[in-house]
């Protein structure tokens, strides 16, 4: 089981390195998608958390 524990982060690294050399601009896109996601998601919080904050 540790060897394959091992082994599974080699597998997600190849995979990125293959999506990113065979079509660079889709992958650019999915970072920036995950990229918005995120901070809308913090900027949500920090929101609702004002929001609770300040009545």
């Amino acid at each position: 089981m540790a060897k394959v524990k091992q082994f599974i982060p080699w597998v997600v690294l190849a995979f990125l390195v293959y999506a990113v050399v065979t079509s660079p601009n889709k992958s650019a896109d999915l970072v920036r998608n995950i990229w918005e996601i995120l901070s809308d998601g913090v900027s949500n919080i920090a929101q609702f958390f004002d929001n609770i904050l300040n009545g």
